[in-house]
C-alpha cells in the first residue's frame, strides 16, 4: 500500500471516529464538563503510553513550546466543553453544522493577527456561510433537543468553533513539535483544568457509563490522534481538508439513526451552505500554495482541524 492510499484510510476512519463521538456523548447522561474530564484522563494515559513507546518524553519539549502547548490546550478543552454541551441544546446535527463555521473564523483571526489579505472571494464564501447560519439559526426551536435552550446550543456551537480557530492559531507556534506530544501535553491540561470540577467524589455509575468514558478516550481521543497524525505525515493538504468533511456527514447520519433527530429543510440548506463555503475555501488556500509548500506543511505542521 502506498503513503498516499494509507493516508486516506487513516484519515478518513479519524474523521468517522470523530463523526461518532456525539453518540458516546449524549448516551453516557453526564455533564459535557465530566465528559470531557474523562476523554483527558483516559487520552492522557493512551497518549502517554504511546509518546514513551515513541521516545518522546524525554528532551524533546522545551519550557516555551510546553507553555504555547498548553495554551493550545486550554483552548481545546474549552471548544471540546462548549461542542459537547451543545449537543443537549441543538441536537449533534445542528451544533456539528455550525461548528463547521470554523475555517471562517480563522479567516477573520488570519487578517487581524497575520495581517492576511482577505479577497473578493474569501469575502463571498463567508456571506455563503453567514446566510447557511441564518438558515440554522432561524428554524423552529423544536428542531432541536426536546427540552434544550435552542439559541443557547447554537451559541455553544459558535463558541466552540471560536476556540478552535484560537488553537488553530496557537498550533502555528508549534511547528516541527511532534504532534503526539502536543497531544499528549492538552490532554494534561485538561486534567489539570477540569479536575477541581468534576465532582471525583461522584464518579461515573455502572459499567456501561465506564465503558462509554473509556471508549472516548481511548479511541476518539488516543486513537483518533495518532491515525490523524500519521494522515497528516501521508497526505497534501488540500486532500485532508476535503476528507475531514467525513466528520459533519457521519455526525449527521449517527444523529438520525440513533436519536431520530431530522433536520428541517432550511436547516439543510444552511448545513450544506457552510460545509460548501468551507471546502470551497480550503481548496482556494491550497491552490494558492506550491506543490513543495503543501508537502512541507502536511509533513511538520499539527493539525487541529476537526478535533472534537
Amino acid at each position: 500500500m502506498d503513503k498516499k492510499t494509507q493516508g486516506t484510510l487513516e484519515m478518513s476512519a479519524a474523521m468517522a471516529i470523530s463523526g461518532t463521538i456525539g453518540w458516546f456523548v449524549v448516551q453516557s447522561g453526564l455533564p459535557a464538563l465530566q465528559v470531557v474530564f474523562w476523554r483527558c484522563a483516559f487520552g492522557a494515559v493512551t497518549l502517554g503510553l504511546v509518546c514513551w513507546a515513541m521516545g518522546l518524553l524525554r528532551g524533546v519539549l522545551t519550557w516555551r513550546t510546553a507553555l504555547w502547548a498548553a495554551l493550545g490546550g486550554v483552548a481545546i478543552v474549552t471548544n471540546w466543553l462548549l461542542l459537547f454541551g451543545a449537543y443537549s441544546h441543538a441536537s449533534i446535527s445542528v451544533a456539528t453544522a455550525v461548528y463547521n463555521t470554523q475555517p471562517f473564523m480563522l479567516v477573520v483571526f488570519g487578517a487581524l493577527l497575520f495581517g492576511e489579505r482577505v479577497t473578493l472571494a474569501k469575502v463571498g464564501w463567508l456571506l455563503t456561510a453567514f446566510v447557511g447560519m441564518l438558515l440554522i439559526v432561524r428554524a423552529k426551536p423544536g428542531a432541536g433537543v426536546p427540552g434544550g435552550h435552542y439559541a443557547l446550543g447554537i451559541a455553544m456551537a459558535l463558541g466552540a468553533a471560536f476556540f478552535w480557530a484560537v488553537a488553530s492559531v496557537v498550533a502555528k507556534r508549534l511547528t516541527g513539535t511532534p504532534p503526539h506530544l502536543i497531544a499528549l501535553v492538552q490532554v494534561g491540561v485538561g486534567v489539570l483544568m477540569l479536575a477541581p470540577f468534576a465532582d471525583l467524589g461522584a464518579p461515573p455509575q455502572g459499567a456501561t457509563t465506564w465503558a462509554l468514558m473509556i471508549t472516548v478516550g481511548v479511541v476518539h481521543t488516543g486513537l483518533m490522534y495518532i491515525l490523524l497524525y500519521g494522515a497528516v505525515q501521508k497526505l497534501p493538504t488540500y486532500l485532508q481538508g476535503a476528507l475531514s468533511f467525513i466528520y459533519p456527514v457521519v455526525a449527521i447520519g449517527v444523529d438520525f439513526v440513533a436519536f431520530g433527530h431530522r433536520l428541517q429543510p432550511a436547516q439543510w440548506l444552511g448545513a450544506a451552505a457552510i460545509l460548501l463555503a468551507a471546502a470551497a475555501m480550503n481548496v482556494q488556500a491550497n491552490r494558492r500554495r506550491p506543490a513543495a509548500a503543501l508537502a512541507t506543511a502536511a509533513a511538520t505542521t499539527p493539525p487541529v482541524t476537526r478535533q472534537t
